[in-house]
């Protein structure tokens, strides 16, 4: 079914815009306009989104922008509702249009419409989401082992809770390192304001009184002086630097050496390693749990990690498991990977019930890496306050010493 792009007014007599699906422009206007929208304009837009289009309004008092990207969440409640449509037998295509009608993400509206055509021009669900938008390898495979399997309502359950449960992880990381990141912020402006606006009258005067100061001194009046004159060629080596260690990066040895680098720093080498673990044991538990073969499981699940050197162990579990061995042993020599985890997935092996052990495994590191970064952040918080105090402590000392000591020798 085709998606126009529409411009209106409401019955209250606000200006909107944003995406309505119809089988052709005379139904889209009837539809909006039982919707109490009056068009102005309707033009017929391609199942995607383009870059360049300009973001529409909802016809609601608040909205955010409607072409935002497609965050973790509205995919999961996307999949949920999708999971609960077809549990309760609806049609596929009709189970899309009713999703269509419901996303509030105008993007994801879009693709999903997208989709829609495709399923009703008889294409799989699993080959339109394919090429149709942000469905990662993992959600493709994952859906076409469920429509393979019969089951793709379960696995679009699994698939949600997955989502659901990254996503949860991620809002814990960034709520709890956003005091540390604020307290950053401001023991930079304060120092910027001491530099550049405190100091530079205070260095004047200090100079043409013609007493001697002390080297600390003019160590600060020297750094003040580099950031006023040269401002701009500090901020332009900083960008400069960025864009090649990113380049670097993007080569296949730089970024071996990045995740390597990663993984050896202190304290923050431990989160960066356990999170990298609970990715690809949660990743690799909903994959096997919805059908999808060990080898192609894994295959998914190292990239899911996105650590060139965790990667690399997985491959040679891979390989070991071609050849008719186990997932541990080759995990266990790589040295990558606590002993818990090879433990566990020896464990599971044995019995049966790999799946269930490795999913126990992520959400014991899950919990790790909560706590790990609340104790960590509780330890920032004091260092960052001394730092900051310290540091304005010694540029104000570095300016009343001298002023103390000229008023002393008269």
């Amino acid at each position: 079914m085709p998606v126009y792009q529409y411009k209106g007014m409401t019955s209250g007599g606000r200006s909107t815009s944003a995406l309505v699906d119809a089988e052709n422009a005379r139904e889209a206007r009837a539809k909006l306009r039982r919707d109490g929208i009056f068009p102005t304009e309707i033009t017929e837009t391609s199942g995607r989104v383009r870059a360049n289009e300009p973001k529409a309004k909802g016809n609601r008092s608040f909205s955010l922008p409607s072409f935002r990207r497609i965050s973790g969440m509205d995919l999961a409640l996307a999949t949920r509702q999708l999971s609960t449509m077809i549990g309760a037998s609806v049609p596929l295509v009709e189970a899309l249009s009713a999703l269509t009608e419901q996303v509030e993400n105008n993007r994801l509206k879009s693709v999903i419409a997208s989709v829609r055509e495709r399923v009703n021009e008889g294409s799989t669900l699993a080959d339109a989401m394919a090429q149709s938008g942000p469905f990662s390898d993992l959600y493709v495979s994952m859906v076409r082992a469920g429509e393979t399997g019969g089951a793709l309502e379960t696995v679009l359950a699994r698939l949600a809770e997955y989502l659901e449960s990254q996503v949860r992880l991620r809002n814990k990381v960034t709520s709890i390192m956003i005091y540390p990141a604020l307290m950053f912020v401001v023991a930079l402006v304060v120092v910027a304001v001491l530099v550049t606006v405190v100091l530079p009258p205070i260095t004047s005067l200090l100079l043409s009184l013609g007493a001697e100061l002390p080297i600390y001194t003019r160590a600060i009046i020297a750094g003040a002086d580099l950031v006023r004159n040269w401002w701009w060629a500090i901020i332009l080596s900083v960008l400069v630097s960025a864009s090649v260690l990113r380049a670097v990066i993007r080569t296949e040895r730089g970024r071996i050496a990045y995740d390597q680098f990663k993984l050896r720093l202190p304290i923050l080498g431990r989160v960066n390693r356990v999170l990298a673990i609970s990715r690809f044991t949660r990743t690799l538990s909903t994959l096997l749990a919805g059908g999808i073969p060990i080898v192609r499981s894994l295959d998914i699940a190292r990239h899911v990690a996105n650590n060139r050197v965790i990667g690399a162990a997985v491959d040679e579990a891979r390989e070991s498991i071609t050849k008719g061995a186990s997932i541990a042993a080759p995990l266990r020599q790589s040295g990558q990977f606590p002993a818990l985890v090879t433990y566990m997935v020896d464990v599971g092996e044995r019995s049966g019930e790999l799946e269930s052990m490795l999913n126990k495994v992520a959400e014991t590191y899950d919990e790790q890496v909560e706590t790990t970064v609340t104790r960590m952040t509780a330890l920032m918080e004091p260092l960052l306050i001394l730092a900051m105090v310290g540091v304005v402590g010694f540029i104000i000392a570095s300016t009343l010493v001298p002023m103390l000591n000229i008023t002393n020798s008269f």
